[in-house]
């Protein structure tokens, strides 16, 4: 059996990070969703971090949104034992665009696609086993889950050979979605047509099958999150922090928070369930913090109690405020005594006033 690390090395990765993160506004107003820190590192560092403990060393990333962000971030790649290039897509084509977009950077026969927005813990090296003993010419990750109803759920037969795509379905006939992770033969890249909107999901995928290529499916069990919602952001955060989602970049550093060695956290602060404190951030005393998630330079005065939120870089919370499932946007202002709930957003520079005042999204 060929070694993973091999067939590693004749592999190209393409990373899919195009999109604009309409979900998670207003996180993603001036930040694309995957540099948004997550245990503290830019979310895409996970994931180029398993490529790279994965044994693939050429990444070509699709970027539209912000794409100057992550250059300025990653630039070549070196830093982290990567060869990274940018192709900017001018015009938003779908997934399918995207794929055809980087064509003329790749340079192996293999390419593994990821769509930048997962936070996954597949193993890598056993998608590209399946991929070569099968002699597939694309090979698709398939995730089990409890509920596949609001996903795009794939059969396959004994051999797992990819029989059917179903869109979102009331009564699934498998447990099996797809992941977003795809391993290409290039020429199949090739043949996407140029020029306009494609989905691979629902015309490229279906369109190969019809063609009788061979396409299979890698089936595990491993961890599997999109990260494209408040509340789906903060429980990937935190499983990476408590080791949960599996990350190179936090080997032996797993536990109920992490906390920047620049931060500063006063005596009898708690912080629980997989909290991560960025850098420059000051925590006063008294505060506790569940599930949360908190960027950079961030102020949080004493007696502060948060959970299941975002807090964004600069934000100012007053002494005593209440803060559960919400998202504070950058540089805002939080007054004393302030209780924010059920999914409330604050936008980036808006002040809320001291006194008790309660903000509420159902209000």
């Amino acid at each position: 059996m060929t070694d993973h690390h091999e067939l590693a090395k004749d592999t190209d990765a393409v990373i899919l990070v195009g999109g604009k993160g309409t979900r998670l506004r207003p996180l993603t107003v001036s930040t694309p969703k995957p540099m948004l820190p997550t245990a503290n590192v830019p979310f895409l560092t996970h994931l180029l971090g398993r490529i790279r403990a994965a044994g693939i060393t050429h990444v070509v990333m699709g970027t539209s949104f912000r794409a100057e962000v992550f250059e300025e971030y990653f630039g070549d790649g070196s830093d982290m034992g990567l060869e990274i290039e940018y192709v900017v897509e001018e015009t938003a084509r779908g997934t399918g665009g995207a794929i055809r977009n980087v064509y003329d950077h790749l340079r192996n026969d293999t390419v593994m696609v990821f769509n930048g927005d997962v936070l996954g813990g597949a193993d890598l090296g056993g998608i590209l086993r399946t991929h070569a003993e099968k002699d597939a010419d694309l090979t698709m990750h398939l995730v089990r889950v409890a509920d596949p109803r609001a996903y795009g759920c794939v059969t396959t037969d004994a051999e797992g050979r990819v029989q059917d795509f179903l869109e979102k379905t009331e009564d699934p006939p498998t447990d099996q979605i797809n992941a977003g992770c795809y391993v290409f033969r290039r020429e199949l890249i090739e043949g996407i047509p140029e020029g306009r909107n494609i989905s691979v999901e629902r015309e490229t995928f279906p369109r190969l099958l019809e063609e009788g290529c061979r396409v299979y499916g890698h089936v595990d069990n491993a961890y599997w999150r999109d990260m494209g919602t408040p509340h789906d952001f903060v429980r990937g955060s935190s499983d990476l922090v408590r080791g949960i989602a599996p990350s190179p970049l936090l080997d032996g550093r797993t536990g109920e928070s992490l906390v920047h060695e620049s931060a500063g956290v006063k005596d009898g602060v708690l912080l629980l369930g997989g909290t991560s404190v960025g850098r420059g951030t000051e925590i006063g005393a008294g505060c506790r913090l569940d599930d949360t998630v908190v960027f950079d330079g961030v102020t949080i005065e004493p007696g502060a109690i948060i959970q299941n939120s975002i807090i964004a870089s600069g934000v100012h919370i007053g002494p005593n405020a209440r803060i559960f499932d919400a998202v504070i946007g950058e540089g805002a202002q939080i007054g004393a005594r302030c209780e924010l709930r059920n999914g409330m957003r604050v936008w980036p520079g808006v002040v809320l006033p001291d006194g008790g005042v309660r903000f509420s999204s159902d209000a």
